[in-house]
């Protein structure tokens, strides 16, 4: 079992957690010196005749006077994503060391409880809601095309592509092996029950975005669907006793998202086939997933993988 096999952790006291964690965060913050390098070497571009020094000083002066929402546009978008996904690497990297140095465990002892990774698990989650992404872009374009415009540009997009398949995966899985991972496993060695680490990583899963310019856009509104983001990820672990369908799952949404729409308010801003003008829809964006689409998905992987015992595996002890 993904949860009971802490049992045989060797090192699982809540404070090498702790720690764990805070090596993470801080591989996050020295990930992000990259893109802030990059921002502020852009905005000090007019100083270049007063040498590097001059222009860093001249780009950080700029910076401060730049709004939040512009930050993501200061440079070219491909650009922007390799130097933002950089973060990820970094925390990767945290996660490893802190898995080793803290725990004596691999990747594999907070991704599955199984032997060995089901890929196979992984690429059907994924084909799962990539079709499913692909059909109602399609329709939502079809439906109302006068919220979209054509965004395509072969050189960029084919960029892109290659940036969605290297660095995406790693985002995602990054942040799946922290919340449902390491830190699932990390509460449930102190509450020794299954509910209470679901419910904590959710909503640390759903702050985790307070900062994303969607929140601007679609107020707090959009917490209700990263926190049912994260439930529902959640209860994908727990019931299959791994990380696997979570993995496919997170990573079908970034990668088909970013290459097919992008927004003013995204997070993601991308090179993709089209961009939606249009207002978002608070209905659409965010309760349809989160109180129809999820309990669907739900439905289709316990019927494939004859889940049982729906109780024990959400709210028993461990």
């Amino acid at each position: 079992m993904f949860l009971t096999q802490i049992k045989s952790f060797p090192k699982t006291q809540f404070w090498r957690y702790i720690v764990g964690f805070s090596i993470m965060a801080w591989c996050y913050v020295l990930g992000q010196l990259p893109l802030f390098v990059g921002w502020v070497l852009k905005k000090g571009e007019e100083a270049t005749e007063n040498g590097l020094l001059g222009q860093i000083i001249q780009g950080f002066q700029n910076l401060q006077n730049t709004p939040q929402r512009d930050f993501m546009t200061i440079l070219p978008n491909n650009s922007t994503l390799v130097l933002a996904l950089l973060m990820f690497v970094f925390t990767l990297f945290g996660i490893i060391l802190a898995l080793k140095w803290l725990h004596g465990l691999k990747l594999k002892h907070i991704t599955t409880s199984r032997k060995k990774v089901d890929w196979n698990r992984i690429l059907f989650s994924f084909s799962l809601l990539a079709i499913f992404s692909v059909v109602s872009t399609l329709a939502s374009y079809w439906a109302t095309p006068e919220d979209y415009i054509w965004n395509f540009q072969w050189k960029p997009f084919l960029t892109l592509l290659v940036i969605v398949i290297v660095l995406l995966p790693i985002q995602t899985s990054v942040e799946e092996w922290i919340f449902r991972g390491y830190l699932m496993q990390g509460f449930t060695a102190v509450f020794k029950n299954r509910f209470i680490p679901l419910i904590i990583t959710s909503v640390t899963f759903g702050l985790m975005h307070l900062a994303n310019p969607e929140m601007e856009e679609l107020g707090y509104y959009a917490m209700l669907f990263y926190i049912g983001t994260g439930l529902f990820l959640g209860i994908l672990t727990l019931m299959d006793d791994g990380l696997e369908l979570a993995l496919g799952f997170h990573a079908a949404n970034n990668m088909i998202t970013a290459l097919l729409v992008t927004a003013d308010y995204s997070v993601l801003q991308t090179d993709a086939i089209l961009k939606q003008t249009g207002e978002p829809e608070i209905g659409f964006e965010i309760i349809l997933p989160v109180i129809i689409l999820y309990p669907i998905f739900l439905f289709i992987f316990a019927k494939k993988y004859k889940w049982s015992n729906w109780k024990s595996r959400l709210f028993g002890s461990v």
